[in-house]
């Protein structure tokens, strides 16, 4: 039993009740490398194999012994934590670390001016207030040098030195005038529109959520913030689509030979485009390099950046630093968590490219956790393991990647009445298994239906075989392996032959799922 008889639970009492449901709801006492402890019902100690890795955040494993020393060491120093409105030298260190990384990966020379953040998700928020803070001041230029061909407009109008051609109907400059700052006025108070791709997962505050494709999770706020527009991964005439259906124009005024002639100018419609070179959330996608440069010319096209979201799938997990370097997309800014923090600190990154970076935004945006002494010192030390024996760490991620995803496949192989299809990319894979809502078994449909199937074959791999691992949340019949880089060939043994016995189950006997 997990806590005292004769306590009320009131932390998230609902989600408690639905862990117990499918069998997860488990209080873990210890964690090391690849492996969760917990209490047996005799009180032994019950190992288990995880495969949730933190949802990405463990690449080095839980407590790693070298980032965990260093902790120790920071502590016993006393180094100092919270010292807002200082210097950083830590977090500076750590910028210039990751710049030259992101130098070598992209084949640039350009840098990345960093911001600090606490979670994945106030990254990506403070990523898209910069794009927004950029978009605006965009515009302001473009109103202020419309407005000033207005006066221009109204000046020679003074003197009589133009006219309005009959071909627009106005019966002199002042109706036209009016007639465009009416039109600019409605469009400018259009809100600004965001891209991103269907299956994303950008966080759940209150921005970040509707940049997050799953409607359950983002229909209730829909209100709250400016909107998406999702596009299909990988469909580039489906991007152009989009792109076309939002285009907006400003008016403006020229004056040529005397006669004043109206010119229609881009107007800004959209504020960044999100994406995600792996989607965790949406069921390990891999974005190609096809649609990645797509992507990047119709960004381009837009003069809008690209926020390249690494939390989950950055770090080295898929075998480069960044995922998307593999794909050759260059991003103007990236979000970076999880595994920045080496399963010890909660720290997050935003990199900004120079040449779209705004320095106003420096004073009207800060965090109170940003750049503290702690969390930076210990990422750079994350950093430096990662990048240590010319980052051998990439190379064991994309050899034990191989490794897990030729295990996955062959269970495929051997089961493809159950499961449907094996994706993903070193230490990031998916599983999918069938559409089980025509099952013969009435909790299997029902809970398929629920689409709550997943977590009930968790449940089962759980406390049949000890071993921890979920479906991801927007796509449920999809198991996401993310585990360490501490995994082993036994361990992923162990892990094919517990999906075989899934898979027998769920062909031959479904109703075993739900039984202890």
């Amino acid at each position: 039993m997990n806590g005292k008889a004769t306590e009320p639970e009131i932390t998230e009492p609902n989600m408690r009740a639905l862990l117990g449901s499918v069998g997860l709801d488990v209080e873990y006492l210890r964690a090391e490398g690849n492996t969760l402890v917990h209490a047996g019902a005799d009180g032994e100690d019950v190992s288990v194999l995880d495969h949730v890795g933190g949802y990405g955040s463990l690449l080095l494993g839980h407590n790693n012994p070298e980032i965990v020393a260093h902790a120790k060491e920071l502590l016993d120093a006393r180094t100092p934590v919270h010292i807002q409105f200082s210097r950083h030298s830590s977090a500076n260190r750590l910028a210039l670390a990751l710049n030259r990384i992101l130098h070598r990966e992209l084949g640039t020379t350009e840098d990345y001016l960093a911001f600090f953040a606490s979670t994945g998700a106030e990254a990506v928020e403070t990523g898209i207030k910069h794009a927004e803070l950029d978009r605006r001041m965009r515009v302001g230029a473009l109103i202020a040098e419309i407005d000033s061909h207005i006066e221009e407009v109204r000046a020679a109008s003074r003197d009589g030195g133009v006219t309005v051609g009959a071909e627009l109907g106005f019966a002199g400059p002042e109706e036209l005038i009016a007639h465009v700052r009416a039109h600019n006025e409605a469009v400018l108070a259009k809100p600004p529109l965001f891209l991103a791709l269907e299956g994303s997962f950008h966080g759940k505050l209150a921005g970040s959520v509707q940049l997050t494709h799953n409607p359950v999770v983002r229909g209730p706020f829909q209100a709250l913030a400016a909107q998406a527009r999702f596009v299909p991964i990988d469909q580039p005439d489906a991007l152009a689509k989009v792109v076309d259906s939002e285009q907006a124009a400003l008016l403006d005024l020229k004056v040529d030979g005397g006669v004043v002639t109206v010119e229609p100018r881009e107007y800004p419609v959209f504020t960044a485009f999100l994406v995600e070179p792996v989607q965790g959330e949406g069921g390990i996608n891999v974005l190609g390099e096809e649609f990645a440069t797509r992507l990047r010319r119709t960004a381009d096209a837009l003069d809008v950046p690209v926020i390249v979201d690494e939390i989950q799938c950055g770090m080295g997990r898929t075998g480069t630093f960044l995922a998307g370097s593999a794909v050759g997309l260059q991003g103007d800014y990236y979000t970076l968590a999880k595994s920045l923090g080496g399963g010890i600190a909660k720290i997050s990154l935003l990199l900004i490219r120079r040449s779209k970076y705004r320095p106003d935004f420096e004073f009207l945006h800060s965090s109170t956790f940003a750049k503290d002494g702690f969390s930076t010192a210990i990422a750079l030390k994350v950093v430096e393991l990662l990048e240590a024996d010319d980052g051998a760490a990439y190379r064991r991620a994309t050899e034990l990647g191989i490794r897990l995803k030729s295990a996955l496949d062959g269970v495929r192989a051997d089961f493809p009445e159950v499961v449907k299809a094996v994706r993903g990319k070193g230490l990031m894979l998916g599983l999918e298994f069938g559409d089980q809502t025509g099952s013969p078994s009435e909790p299997v449909r029902d809970a398929a239906l629920q689409g709550i199937l997943g977590y009930a074959i968790a449940g089962y791999l759980l406390r049949e075989h000890r071993i921890r691992i979920f479906p991801t949340a927007s796509a449920p019949n999809t198991l996401r392996f993310e585990p360490s880089l501490q995994l082993t060939g036994e361990e992923i043994a162990r892990t094919a032959a517990a999906l075989r016995a899934v898979s027998v189950i769920l062909r031959d006997q479904p109703d075993r799922i739900f039984q202890p």
